[in-house]
């Protein structure tokens, strides 16, 4: 087996090119592949078209590619804590491809298993279906550019609507293990999102938290099988937040910035 680790984040994102389509793990704040995002913001990598569900906060993971409007297109579901995102996507300096959160997750595993296209009901009888969803404004506040219809088919008495699976050039996740085969376990929260990151891309990238030897990880419980991962970093020291701490009234603030 080839030994797929890789000396440090900027090695591994080094021939990422200008241009380039990048599936990206996490789920809010957890599982944000943070080195392999700096990383590739230290390079001056731009004019991006990234996939992710959502793009990060101002200051923080996506955040900083978009700030420095290195971010070109994005698909994503959720866009709400990142005011920059906003005021681009308004401003028409940002194309943006809403997603449903469950069609976004079936693209991606989708693209990974092979499978061109799906038919799903979520969508149906609204823009996502039948067209005409903003995806990027003009400096006016005008729709430059707007969504196409999709194809609907009606199976069994209800109608689907269908949707194409994603494979994007690169993917950048976050795992908690790995070895050096690219056999990789995620953490809670942070299966949501990175497996399936891990699958769709055509060249996977993943850093972890802690790098084992082969043989170490119990087959039963590897996530993402190294088959799907062709890069490996070792990067244990990333800082972890917390999107919206929450503490009993009187304690403290009821923000934080860093997860214990």
């Amino acid at each position: 087996m080839i030994n797929k680790v890789y000396p440090g984040a900027a090695e591994a994102v080094a021939d990422i090119p200008d241009g380039a389509s990048l599936a990206v793990g996490g789920f809010g704040l957890c599982g944000i592949p943070v080195a392999l995002i700096d990383a590739l913001h230290d390079a001056g990598t731009t004019d991006l078209e990234t996939v992710s569900n959502n793009c990060g906060v101002d200051d923080w993971g996506l955040g900083r590619l978009l700030a420095d409007h290195r971010i070109r297109r994005t698909v994503s579901s959720y866009v709400g804590e990142n005011k920059e995102f906003a005021r681009q996507f308004l401003a028409g300096e940002l194309e943006v491809v809403l997603t449903p959160q469950g069609t976004l997750a079936e693209k991606l595993r989708a693209g990974g298993a092979g499978i061109p296209a799906f038919y799903t009901p979520a969508g149906v009888g609204t823009q996502v279906s039948e067209g005409g969803l903003p995806q990027k404004y003009d400096a006016e506040g005008g729709v430059a550019l707007a969504s196409d219809p999709k194809e609907v088919r009606s199976f069994h008495g209800a109608d689907y609507v269908l949707e194409e699976s994603l494979t994007p050039d690169f993917a950048l996740v976050h795992a908690a293990k790995g070895d050096r085969h690219g056999n990789l376990v995620f953490h809670a929260t942070a299966m949501n999102f990175n497996p399936l990151c891990a699958m769709a891309g055509r060249i996977t990238i993943a850093e972890v938290e802690e790098l084992v030897e082969p043989g170490e990880l119990d087959p039963e419980h590897i996530h993402v099988p190294g088959i799907f991962v062709q890069r490996v970093v070792l990067a244990p020291d990333t800082e972890k937040r917390i999107e919206k701490r929450t503490v009993t009234a009187g304690t403290g603030s009821t923000n934080g910035s860093k997860e214990s």
